[in-house]
């Protein structure tokens, strides 16, 4: 409340600031006190753009640096509209309470109008650049409809608004983070005794740039964890995938010193990790394995797809996808082999040979979308195909096929939306009420560390 109070104060200064030359034409002030005001309006202006007042608490140690450009963007586009907005009513009086239209009080109105839309427009223009170039809410979507959209009428009226409550949900969100993690930072919950390796799905890799999980590690790093990454190819059988990411434990293992590893692995990360566990000796070397939207049982679809397609189309597919991954990263990238794995068919015959190891503690976790519009493209797409050949599903993988082990968990929270299968490595970077993917790893993590992993 105090913080809207403050905001609202410093909005009609700026808005009185702007539309000054609009008030002084219907006040009757003599010149030296006009070049003042002016002058002082002028000053406000520039200390506004420049250190937009935000009406935060000062010294609050969890408004980092992003946060506080966050807030003064979006402060910046309130200010904007009400400046704005302030400006049409002074514009609108003003026209009806001038008794005489000369030359000159012409020349003032027209100048009292380009003032404010001219002073507005600056606000807006700081405000949407700050935004842009912090927030990670806004997505290319909402940056790409600003950059297109900014002139039409009404539209970006809609635009404007949405853009902040964007940043002023962004802002509330990551603040109530950093606070969260400043609380528990001493206790390092996500500091377990085994390190964590995360393991990555199909078509993807572990870039450097581009962190296939997202805000998580982040998250988990914030609160004590050690993690590494499975580094495996990117599309090839889950053999050759499962016996890279036994290498590069069992190296691991030898290089740290660490004795074993806590694996988290997502999509057919799992089905890698397992191989790697149950036939490459990994066992001795992993202490748990959590499997997040793995295909255990394998995607119907998938069958159905492969039956389907004609040869042509497979080989012309297949070498699309392997000449790019090839030049990704990939050793000897196989993409026919990797979907093949990923079908009913191979991974029930798979399950056969690949018992669980009494010494390793397995779990799994599956999640469902509610509606194909619950997850971004091409599981929107996916998601009705799957939920016809496999049922409850999170555009990719059923929820049925996802669950493995004595210890297992269906994620679904309340709301319309559920979540996806890139929801559950925040491959979007996106917030929503229903499900914090951050948290729910801190969690994860957490218990890990509680049951001695």
């Amino acid at each position: 409340m105090i913080r809207k109070i403050k905001r609202l104060s410093a909005a009609l200064l700026l808005a009185a600031g702007i539309n000054m030359p609009g008030i002084l034409s219907l006040v009757r002030v003599d010149g030296p006190k006009t070049a003042l005001l002016l002058i002082c309006s002028a000053f406000f202006f520039l200390y506004a753009n420049i250190l937009p007042p935000t009406g935060n608490r000062k010294g609050v140690s969890a408004d980092t640096g992003r946060l506080r450009q966050l807030s003064k963007g979006s402060a910046l586009i309130l200010y904007a509209g009400i400046a704005c907005l302030a400006g049409l009513v002074c514009s609108l009086v003003s026209f009806r309470e001038i008794p005489e239209w000369t030359a000159g009080r012409v020349l003032q109105y027209v100048f009292s109008i380009l003032c404010w839309l001219f002073g507005s427009g600056i606000l807006l223009l700081n405000g949407c650049l700050r935004l842009m170039t912090v927030s990670v809410q806004m997505g290319i979507r909402y940056r790409l409809l600003l950059f297109l959209c900014w002139w039409i009428p009404v539209v970006n009226l809609f635009l404007f608004y949405r853009l902040y409550r964007l940043a002023e949900q962004e802002y509330e969100t990551e603040r109530e983070k950093e606070e969260l993690n400043a609380v528990r930072k001493e206790n390092e919950c996500c500091h377990t005794r085994y390190p964590l390796l995360m393991v990555h799905g199909v078509f993807f890799r572990d870039f450097r740039f581009f962190n296939y999980w997202g805000r998580v590690p982040g998250e988990l790093l914030r609160n004590g964890a050690v993690i590494y990454y499975g580094n495996q190819q990117s599309a090839a059988s889950v053999a050759v995938c499962g016996r890279e990411l036994a290498e590069r434990i069992k190296n691991l293992v030898e290089e740290t010193g660490c004795g074993k590893v806590n694996i988290i692995a997502h999509s057919k990360g799992g089905l890698d990790a397992r191989y790697a566990v149950s036939k490459c000796g990994a066992a001795d070397y992993t202490a748990s394995l959590t499997t997040i939207n793995t295909p255990h049982r394998g995607c119907f679809f998938a069958d159905y797809l492969l039956e389907k397609a004609p040869e042509g189309v497979r080989q012309f597919l297949a070498a699309r996808y392997n000449g790019a991954l090839r030049r990704l990263g990939d050793n000897s990238p196989d993409f026919l082999s990797a979907v093949t794995d990923l079908t009913a068919k191979a991974c029930l015959a798979g399950n056969e040979n690949l018992p669980d190891c009494p010494s390793v503690y397995y779990q799994s976790v599956a999640t469902s979308m509610k509606k194909a519009r619950s997850g971004r493209f091409p599981l929107n797409m996916s998601y009705h195909l799957v939920k016809h050949f496999d049922g409850e599903n999170d555009g990719l993988v059923s929820v049925e096929s996802a669950l493995w082990g004595n210890v297992y968990a269906i994620l679904r929270p309340k709301g319309k939306r559920g979540i996806s299968h890139g929801d559950m490595i925040d491959l979007n970077r996106e917030n929503f009420p229903e499900f914090d993917v951050r948290e729910f790893y801190v969690n994860l993590v957490k218990d890990l560390k509680e049951k001695g992993y």
